[in-house]
C-alpha cells in the first residue's frame, strides 16, 4: 500500500456518561462511543437517558466531533420488542453511527438508520477482507476489527478492501480473555451474559488447578501459593507505535474504558491527542518524544502493559499470573469548575484528600502541565482550611498558573 498519503486517523474516547462525554471531547477525542439505557454491552455502565444523550450529541457536534452509540449485544427475541423506536430515536437524535455486531439487529437497523452510519462491532468476529467486504456490501461503513489481527493482516484487510470500509481498532485499555469479547465464562460461572452486557469479569477471578479424581488437592497452575489468574490479560497499549498503526490503514483509533473514571479518560485521550499530533508534524519529533506520550499513560490506573496481537501471536508474557490488581503511581485529586482571572482562585472538586503543603500537579486539557505546592485552601465559604479531606468538598486554591474548567490536579503516590 502507498503509504506516501497517510491521512490522520480518528481519536475515539469511550464516555460511560455525560461528564466522561464531555471529558473525552474538552481532552481531545474526535469521537465518542456511549451507550444508551438498552441493547449495548456495558450495562454495568451508568449509560445515558434520552436527555442526556441529546445534551451529549449536542455538546460534541457544537465543538465539530462525532457521537456513535452501541447497540451491539447478541439479541434474543424478546430485545427486539422496542427496537425499531430506539433505533428512530437514534436517528432522530441525529447520532453519527451506530455499533451493531448481531445481524438481526442490523437488519432492523438498515431499515431504519437513513441519515446514520452502521460499523460492525469488534463482537462480529471481523478477521479478514472477506468479512469486511461483506459488511460493506449490506451498507455497513466500518467494521472494528478483532483484537487478535497482527498490523500485517491489518495492511492486508485494507488492502484487499481499497480502503473503501473503515478500519477501527482498539489501541489502548483493558484485553477480554475472550475471542473478540465472545464469552461465555461468566454467563456458566454466574448467570451473567457477556454478550448482552452483563460481564462478571470472571476472568479476573483467582484460580487453582484441580485433579478429577483428587478433587479436594489445589494446584497452583503458577508457582504461586494464592493460586493463579490464569485467565487474567495485561492492559493493551500501543502509544509507542503511532507510525505502525497509522501506515496499517486504521481509521480510527479506539480507547477501552466506559467504566473507567474521568481522570482515566482524560489523561489517556491527552496523551494519544498529543501522540498522533507530533507523529504528524514530525516522525523524528514524535520518535523523540514516545517515551514521554508512554510515561503519561503509566500515571493512571492500570495493569501491565502488553502490545496484544499487533506484532504477532501473544505468548505468556501478556497474562498476569500473580494478581488482579491495578498499577497506580498517582491519586487524581481534583477537577477544576471555574477559573477568576482577576483572583488567580481556582474552584476545585475535590477528589481525593488534598492537605495544605501538598506538591500537587495541574493536569492541563491543553499545553504543558505544572507543579505547585498548596500553600493555601479555602473552604466554600471562603474560609482557610488545613485540609480537604471529604468527597467532593468543594474548595478554593489559588494556582501559580491561569487554568480552565475541566482541568484536573493529580499527585504522585
Amino acid at each position: 500500500m502507498d503509504f506516501t498519503d497517510i491521512k490522520k486517523p480518528e481519536l475515539l474516547a469511550p464516555a460511560g456518561d455525560l461528564n466522561k462525554l464531555k471529558i473525552a471531547i474538552t481532552y481531545g477525542a474526535d469521537a465518542v462511543y456511549m451507550g444508551g439505557q438498552l441493547y449495548g454491552l456495558r450495562a454495568n455502565s451508568k449509560n445515558f437517558k434520552k436527555e442526556e444523550m441529546i445534551e451529549g450529541i449536542k455538546f460534541a457536534h457544537d465543538r465539530g466531533k462525532k457521537v456513535f452509540v452501541t447497540a451491539n449485544i447478541y439479541a434474543h427475541n424478546n430485545d427486539f420488542a422496542n427496537m425499531e423506536s430506539f433505533f428512530y430515536d437514534l436517528e432522530e437524535m441525529k447520532v453519527d453511527g451506530a455499533i451493531i455486531s448481531d445481524v438481526g439487529v442490523f437488519s432492523v437497523a438498515r431499515k431504519i438508520l437513513k441519515n446514520t452510519e452502521i460499523h460492525i462491532s469488534t463482537q462480529a468476529n471481523n478477521t479478514n477482507y472477506q468479512t469486511a467486504q461483506f459488511w460493506k456490501e449490506q451498507g455497513a461503513s466500518r467494521v472494528v476489527l478483532a483484537r487478535e489481527l497482527s498490523l500485517r493482516e491489518i495492511s492486508e484487510i485494507y488492502a484487499k478492501t481499497n480502503g473503501e470500509i473503515e478500519l477501527e481498532c482498539f489501541v489502548h485499555g483493558a484485553m477480554c480473555i475472550s475471542y473478540s469479547g465472545r464469552c461465555l465464562l461468566s454467563n456458566y460461572m454466574t448467570g451473567r451474559d457477556s454478550n448482552r452486557g452483563d460481564c462478571a469479569q470472571s476472568c479476573r477471578w483467582k484460580y487453582n488447578l484441580s485433579e478429577e479424581k483428587r478433587p479436594n488437592e489445589y494446584m497452583p497452575v503458577y508457582e504461586d501459593e494464592r493460586g493463579t489468574y490464569i485467565f487474567n490479560s495485561k492492559d493493551l497499549c500501543t502509544i509507542k507505535h503511532i507510525p505502525e498503526l497509522c501506515k496499517a490503514g486504521i481509521k480510527s483509533f479506539k480507547i477501552e474504558g466506559r467504566m473507567k473514571s474521568i481522570y482515566y479518560v482524560g489523561s489517556t485521550i491527552k496523551a494519544y491527542r498529543e501522540a498522533i499530533d507530533t507523529f504528524f508534524e514530525s516522525e523524528e519529533l514524535y520518535n523523540q518524544k514516545k517515551d514521554y506520550f508512554y510515561n503519561e499513560v503509566t500515571k493512571n490506573s492500570h495493569r501491565d502493559f502488553t502490545t496484544g496481537f499487533y506484532f504477532g501471536k501473544t505468548t505468556g508474557d501478556s497474562q498476569i499470573y500473580t494478581n488482579s490488581s491495578y498499577i497506580r503511581s498517582h491519586d487524581f485529586v481534583g477537577l477544576v469548575l471555574e477559573y477568576d482571572e482577576q483572583t488567580g482562585y481556582a474552584k476545585i472538586e475535590q477528589r481525593n484528600k488534598i492537605v495544605k503543603g501538598d506538591k500537587v500537579e495541574f493536569f492541563l486539557q491543553k499545553g504543558e502541565n505544572f507543579f505547585q505546592t498548596i500553600n493555601e485552601i479555602l473552604d466554600d465559604k471562603k474560609n482557610p482550611i488545613d485540609e480537604a479531606p471529604h468527597p467532593q468538598q468543594i474548595i478554593y486554591i489559588k494556582t501559580d498558573k491561569p487554568v480552565k474548567a475541566l482541568d484536573m490536579l493529580r499527585m504522585e503516590l
